[in-house]
């Protein structure tokens, strides 16, 4: 269930695979920043990790069993994979064949400045070399959101860690205000955003170390530029500083605004400053240019009562926006909403470049972008809506490459056309323009629901799709924001919606821009499961996409036509809603048509469910020099090895016959089971790959696991060395005094039997001061790389 035959992966690939699946040669060049020759496909020589559920992997060959920091056993293949017990470690777990060792952590002090410091929860990675050896570049590291134990006033931190330690003071070396005002803001939007280190090696079989003082060391955060507001008339005039220290200080170092929204909303906005923008926040994942620059992803930029470190999503039918939401960051620093969640480009060599926002890409949720940027054509850029419910998007630039190494490409994310994907149930589908005029037909939430409907009777959330409020459309009394409209009542509301244009519902193809989510959702354009990631096969072209999670949400609904959104039966074996791997196979040679055909190729949920392959709630994907694909895990932290958040890391529970989102559970008809908690089966997040070649082409290979709580995040490949960051190792649980766990946890077995096993932990995480002599210290996001011990100059 975990490997795909020999046709499948022709078929998956596309004819241009060859006999040899992916050929026998596939250059560095191709699949990374590594540009040395060709090098011939190999069969992969490691010892796969074994983690806690059964794979078929196991059963072919042997597995590597960690038992502590740095060490481990080497079990020997058996056709019964079930572990009776299993102790997960608090650390970054690789195969033996392999080390790992940090490169940087937020705290560290490595810029100019001695008071700036590495921000927080790093995600996305781009390495920018500046040399052919690879031994030298700048490393560019997102800086996504806060969490505890930063602080205990972090965004949803859970009410019962207040009281234990928070990890700021004990890295940062001075304290937080202990209520919410100016100063904590200012310090959670400075750890946000991003960070330029230069790193090196002195030969490409060394470490990477970053080359602390470097002039071109710099921040990039959610505050940049808060020197501006002194531009201001109104009350925000004087708000130019967070604290008295050097770096608190508002600079000049502001964004620009590039396209549409930035001349038709931009000028609206009651900043008063136009196209300039006070800092990127919300930095999620991102892409890299041929020509050196990297773009960095504003996902969840979006503030609420509870992740109140955001600024206001909804807007008017200008595509300002509706009003400052109370309480949060960008009310207290007057910042915006229509100027965050967008593309954001940097150029880490140049700190002269002045970051810019490029609102023709539009504004939603971003988590990515992989793009097609080839010699005399139009460049083509993929981008996912991580929301429950997003959609898929494609830009098509109006101007057309010359060099792909050619600076001047970044004028072509200004002028261009965004469109969105429209999936049929057939494996076709089509891109429809986001345009003033195109017909509103919006898809009926029984529609969207129908798969669930069937199966169940009933559907969840009642098939959600959010649509823009408009007064007199609805019965609505008042425009901007949403409306949503369900199975419940969409005979009432959808008909207003249908039949019209999208300028019925928008004054400028700027404001359609700035509500790209709402927009599409109006046009027909197909919720889809969470996007988050997308990348473009460099040899074949073909688009690989990420979908994480299809259970439906506050946001909206997945079509269940195309997405497996919920359990559909008490059978154990039923598919789960963890996720799926897609493939788009453009219609058109050079990727600018507006037809496609769209394939699947793995599916999230347990191996021994129908369709499972062994993971839950793929992420990030990437590509090594030999095309075998790469992909991390995004398993919600509040259900890692079957245990809540907090202090109290209640048990949840976990049944594999429950039916739908929750239903009542088979051994207490008092309880609620929920079907995302099957994620808790597979431990913490993980990495893994499947060989596109070789013996063992199309199975899923454990690589690694990371950290208590963690995600990891951002692969990027530099030669022999595969560097990944570590994000919110402990997220939401106390790292001191640490406290064992242990509990049974119902799981799979290959044949779809049922077992149990002892599972043991700790609550939350102290990595890496446990690696570094501090058993109990505080954990730090970190990014670090991952190489042979007997590096070859090849990572594979």
């Amino acid at each position: 269930m975990s490997k795909f035959t020999r046709r499948q992966l022709l078929i998956f690939f596309g004819s241009s695979a060859g006999a040899a699946v992916l050929a026998p040669t596939l250059g560095n060049k191709l699949f990374g920043t590594d540009t040395s020759v060709a090098e011939a496909a190999q069969p992969l020589k490691l010892t796969p990790l074994r983690l806690p559920h059964p794979l078929p992997i196991y059963q072919e060959q042997p597995s590597y069993l960690p038992t502590g920091i740095n060490q481990g056993q080497t079990l020997n293949p058996t056709t019964d994979t079930r572990l009776t017990s299993y102790t997960v470690l608090d650390d970054v777990v690789v195969p033996p064949e392999y080390e790992r060792y940090i490169i940087v952590s937020w705290g560290d002090r490595v810029f100019p400045n001695p008071e700036d410091y590495f921000g927080y929860n790093n995600d996305y990675t781009a390495f920018i070399p500046t040399n052919r050896s690879l031994s030298d570049g700048y490393l560019w590291v997102n800086h996504e959101y806060i969490s505890f134990p930063f602080s205990g006033l972090a965004p949803e931190a859970p009410a019962d860690v207040q009281g234990t330690p928070s990890s700021y003071p004990l890295v940062v070396g001075q304290d937080l205000p202990n209520t919410k005002n100016l100063q904590l803001f200012g310090e959670f939007l400075y750890n946000i955003g991003g960070s330029v280190v230069r790193i090196s090696r002195q030969s490409r079989s060394d470490r990477f170390s970053v080359v602390k003082g470097d002039a071109n060391n710099r921040r990039l955060h959610g505050l940049s530029g808060l020197g501006i507001n002194s531009q201001r008339s109104d009350t925000y005039k004087g708000i130019t500083a967070w604290g008295t220290q050097s770096y608190q200080q508002g600079d000049q170092n502001y964004l620009l605004g590039t396209g549409p929204a930035a001349t038709q909303v931009f000028n609206l906005s009651t900043d008063g400053l136009g196209t300039k923008i006070i800092g990127t926040g919300f930095n999620c994942s991102g892409g890299t240019t041929p020509w050196g620059t990297v773009l960095s992803a504003e996902e969840n930029f979006q503030g609420a009562a509870a992740f109140f470190v955001g600024v206001t999503e909804a807007v008017q039918p200008n595509g300002t926006q509706a009003s400052y939401t109370p309480g949060t960051t960008g009310e207290a620093f007057g910042l915006v909403g229509e100027k965050y969640g967008w593309m954001v480009e940097i150029d880490p060599a140049n700190p002269d470049f002045r970051p810019r926002k490029h609102t023709a890409l539009g504004r939603f949720r971003h988590e990515n972008i992989a793009m097609r940027v080839e010699a005399g054509k139009q460049l083509v850029g993929y981008m996912g809506d991580d929301r429950r419910g997003g959609h898929t998007y494609k830009f098509v630039s109006t101007g057309r490459v010359t060099s792909p190494n050619d600076k001047n490409n970044s004028r072509l994310f200004e002028d261009g056309t965004l469109y969105v994907a429209r999936y049929n149930a057939n494996g076709t589908g089509e891109w429809i323009p986001l345009l003033l005029n195109a017909p509103t037909n919006p898809i009926s939430p029984s529609v969207l629901a129908s798969v669930e409907i069937a199966a169940l009777g009933t559907a969840t959330r009642n098939g959600r799709l959010p649509l823009p409020k408009r007064v007199g459309i609805a019965g609505q009394t008042s425009s901007g924001g949403s409306l949503n409209v369900e199975t419940t009542n969409e005979a009432t509301f959808l008909p207003d919606y249908r039949n019209k244009k999208l300028s019925d519902f928008y004054t400028t193809q700027g404001a359609v821009l700035v509500d790209a989510f709402l927009a599409a959702n109006l046009i027909g354009a197909t919720p889809t499961a969470r996007p988050e990631d997308i990348e473009v096969h460099p040899r074949t072209k073909e688009v690989f996409i990420a979908y994480t999670d299809g259970a439906p949400g506050g946001d909206g609904y997945p079509d269940s036509r195309i997405f497996v959104v919920s359990k559909y039966s008490p059978d154990v074996r039923d598919d789960q809603p963890s996720g799926e791997l897609f493939k788009i196979i453009e219609n058109s040679a050079d990727g600018t048509g507006t037809s496609f055909r769209w394939e699947r190729l793995a599916k999230g949920g347990e191996a021994g469910t129908e369709n499972g392959d062994g993971f839950a709630n793929a992420d990030n994907l990437a590509f090594d020099s030999q095309g075998n694909v790469w992909g991390v895990t995004d398993m919600s932290t509040a259900a890692h090895n079957g245990f809540d958040v907090g202090a109290a890391a209640n048990p949840l529970l976990i049944e594999h016959s429950v039916v739908g989102a929750t239903a009542p559970s088979q051994t207490d008809s008092n309880k609620n089971v929920q079907t995302s908690n099957l994620i808790g089966v597979f431990g913490n997040n993980w990495l893994f790959f499947i060989p596109m070649s070789g013996p063992d082409a199309g199975t899923v290979v454990p690589f690694a696991y990371g950290p208590f709580r963690c995600e990891m995040t951002g692969p990027t490949f530099v030669g022999d060395t595969l560097i990944l960051s570590v994000q919110h190792p402990g997220e939401d649980c106390p790292f001191s005094p640490q406290v064992p766990l242990s509990r049974d946890i119902e799981m799979l077995n290959l044949d779809g039997t049922l077992f149990t096993q002892r599972r043991s932990l700790l609550r939350g995480s102290n990595w890496p001061s446990n690696i570094q002599g501090n058993p109990e210290g505080p954990p730090k996001p970190a990014v670090i790389g991952i190489r042979r011990k007997q590096s070859n100059g090849r990572f594979v």
